[in-house]
C-alpha cells in the first residue's frame, strides 16, 4: 500500500510544470556550499537542510521527474509509518485503510509531486509518531533515541512540522518523563536553530497577510485537498476518534496524562498478533493501544488507545491553532501549505472508523476510497494539468512571439529562473541582466536599474509578472511595468494564465 501511495503521488509529475517554490529548490541546491550558507543567513534558512539533501540530488539532473521524485518517496514512507501505526493502534486493516485514504488525497498528489520539503516533513511526523509508540510500548534506551532521532528529522523538514509535538506530550508518565522529555529536548535542537534563523528573517514572509479564525473553515480542504472529500473525512476522523474511544476498556490506560499508572497495573502493549487475540502487557501502562486478533473484525484495542485518541486528533487540530496563534502573537505565519502534515492523521483516523465497524470493513473500506475518489475527481485533475502549480512558464513561453531585436523584462526578477529552465528556442533580449548567478542573498538576479536606458533602440518589450493584469497595469504593485511606460512604451496585449496569483505576459511597443 506504501508503493501504491508512492506511485499515485508520482503520477502526473511530469505534467504539472515546476512553480516559483520549486525553481528556487533549483536555485538554492545548485550553488555551492558556501553559497548555500550565504543564502541561508538572509532567506530560506529553515530549508536549508533539505536544499542540503537536494544539492547531492541535483548533480544529477534538475529534469522534474528527478526533481519531484524524493517527495513521491516520501509519500510513501509516511504511508508505510501509517500502515504499521494503524496495526499497532488497532488492527492491519485499519493501517491498510488508513494508507488507501491518505493515497487518494488530492494534496498527496499535490505535495507528492512538488519538489519541496512538504513531503518529507508528512512523512517525518508519521515516522514520529510511529517511533513514540514503540517508545512507551516499551521503555528501552534504543526505542527513545529512535524517538528523537524521529523528532530531530520532523524539526529538520519543516519548522512548522514541530506544531504537531504538543500532542505527543499527552503520552507524559511519570515513569517515563526522563527518556521522552530528554529525547525530545535533543530532538527539537534543530528546531531552535532553525527557529532562530527563522525569526532573523521575518523579512522574507512580510508577504503572508494576518489572519483570522475563519481560515479553519478552509482547513478541511487543505488537508484533503478537496471541500467534499475534506468534510467527508473530517466526520471518518471524529467517527474513528469516538469509536476508538469506545473500544477501550476502561482502566489505567484511561487515567489523565499527567497521571501515572498504579505500579503492578499492566495494559495490554502493542506487540503484535498474538495467537488467540493474546497481547503482550506492559508494566507501568505503554500508552499505545494493543491489537487482539489479526486484521479482520477480531481486531481490538487495548485501554492506552484512550490516551491515544486525544494524541491523534492533537496531530490533526493542533498544529493550525498552533501556527494561528503564532501568527496573532509573533509574526503573520500561516499558510495552509504549512499544514500538510496533518493529512496522515486525517487518514489515520479515517481508517480506525472503518475497521472499528462490527462487520462489512472491506466493503466499508471500498466505499469510502471511491466515494472520496468521486469528490477529489476534479481536483486530482487540476493537480495534473500543466498549470497544476498555478505558475505556468511554458504557457507564457508559447504567448511569447518573439522578433528579432525584442526585449523582454521581468516584473520579478527572480522569474528568470523558470524562463531559462524550460526555454527551448531563442527568447528575446534580457535587456536588464547583468550576471548569470542569481543574488547571493536571495533567488533574484542583479539588473541595470535604469530600464529606460537598456530599452533605447527597442521598439517592443514583452514584460512578464506574477500576478493577474491588473496588479502591473492598474497598480504600482510591479514597477518595472510603469517604467516601461515611461521609457516611451504602450500597451499592445495582456494575457493571463488561468488562475491566481498565475502569470502575465504583455507586449509593449514603442508609442
Amino acid at each position: 500500500m506504501s508503493l501504491l501511495a508512492g506511485i499515485a503521488a508520482f503520477t502526473g509529475t511530469g505534467s504539472a510544470t515546476l512553480n516559483g517554490d520549486e525553481l528556487a529548490t533549483i536555485s538554492a541546491a545548485s550553488r555551492s556550499l558556501s553559497g548555500m550558507w550565504e543564502l541561508a543567513r538572509h532567506i530560506d534558512g529553515h530549508f536549508l537542510p533539505y536544499y542540503l539533501f537536494m544539492h547531492l540530488w541535483v548533480k544529477a539532473g534538475t529534469a522534474e521527474l528527478w526533481l519531484r521524485l524524493p517527495s513521491a518517496v516520501g509519500i510513501a514512507v509516511a504511508a508505510w509509518f501509517l500502515v504499521d501505526l494503524g496495526r499497532r493502534l488497532h488492527s492491519t486493516r485499519a493501517g491498510v485503510i488508513a494508507a488507501a485514504v491518505f493515497a487518494i488525497l488530492p494534496s498527496v498528489s499535490y505535495f507528492g509531486a512538488f519538489a519541496r520539503s512538504y513531503a518529507f516533513a508528512a512523512a517525518a511526523v508519521a515516522f514520529s509518531f510511529w517511533a513514540l509508540h514503540r517508545a512507551v510500548e516499551r521503555s528501552e534506551v534504543r526505542r527513545w533515541v529512535v524517538y528523537g532521532v524521529a523528532v530531530a528529522l520532523v524539526c529538520s523538514t519543516h519548522l512548522f512540522a514541530v506544531l504537531v509535538l504538543p500532542a505527543q506530550l499527552l503520552l507524559l508518565r511519570r515513569d517515563r518523563v526522563v527518556p521522552m522529555l530528554a529525547a525530545m529536548a535533543v530532538g527539537c535542537v534543530p528546531a531552535a536553530v532553525l527557529g532562530l534563523v527563522g525569526f532573523g528573517e521575518r523579512h522574507a514572509i512580510s508577504w503572508i497577510p494576518q489572519r483570522g479564525p475563519e481560515v479553519w473553515l478552509k482547513f478541511p480542504k487543505m488537508a484533503a485537498g478537496a471541500t467534499g472529500l475534506g468534510l467527508m473525512l473530517f466526520a471518518l476522523a471524529l467517527a474513528g476518534a469516538v469509536l476508538l474511544w469506545r473500544a477501550a476498556p476502561r482502566g489505567a490506560g484511561a487515567l489523565p496524562p499527567w497521571r501515572a499508572a498504579p505500579r503492578g497495573v499492566e495494559e495490554a502493549g502493542t506487540a503484535g498478533v498474538e495467537e488467540a487475540g493474546r497481547v503482550r502487557g506492559e508494566e507501568s501502562g505503554g500508552a499505545g493501544a494493543g491489537v487482539s486478533g489479526g486484521a479482520g473484525a477480531g481486531a481490538g484495542v487495548s485501554g492506552g488507545a484512550r490516551v491515544w485518541v486525544f494524541v491523534l486528533v492533537g496531530w490533526l487540530v493542533l498544529p493550525p491553532v498552533l501556527l494561528l496563534a503564532v501568527s496573532q502573537l509573533v509574526t503573520p505565519v500561516y499558510v495552509d501549505r504549512y499544514l500538510f502534515v496533518t493529512a496522515p492523521a486525517l487518514a489515520l483516523l479515517a481508517g480506525l472508523a472503518v475497521a472499528a465497524l462490527p462487520r462489512f470493513q472491506v466493503v466499508a473500506a471500498v466505499v469510502v476510497v471511491l466515494l472520496g475518489c468521486a469528490l477529489s475527481v476534479q481536483e486530482h485533475v487540476t493537480v495534473r494539468e500543466e498549470n497544476g502549480r498555478f505558475e505556468n512558464i511554458p504557457w507564457a513561453l508559447r504567448v511569447i512571439k518573439a522578433e528579432p531585436d525584442d526585449a523582454i523584462v521581468y516584473g520579478q526578477s527572480q522569474l528568470r529562473t523558470g524562463f531559462e529552465y524550460y526555454a527551448d528556442s531563442l527568447m528575446p533580449v534580457d535587456v536588464l541582466k547583468t550576471g548569470d548567478a542569481p543574488s547571493p542573498d536571495g533567488f533574484g538576479y542583479p539588473e541595470r536599474p535604469d530600464a529606460a536606458a537598456a530599452l533605447d533602440g527597442r521598439d517592443r518589450v514583452w514584460v512578464v509578472w506574477r500576478g493577474s493584469k491588473q496588479s502591473g497595469l492598474d497598480g504600482d504593485a510591479v514597477p518595472r511595468v510603469a517604467e516601461v511606460v515611461k521609457a516611451g512604451f504602450k500597451l499592445s496585449l495582456a494575457k493571463h494564465s488561468a488562475e491566481l496569483p498565475g502569470l502575465t505576459v504583455a507586449l509593449f511597443v514603442r508609442r
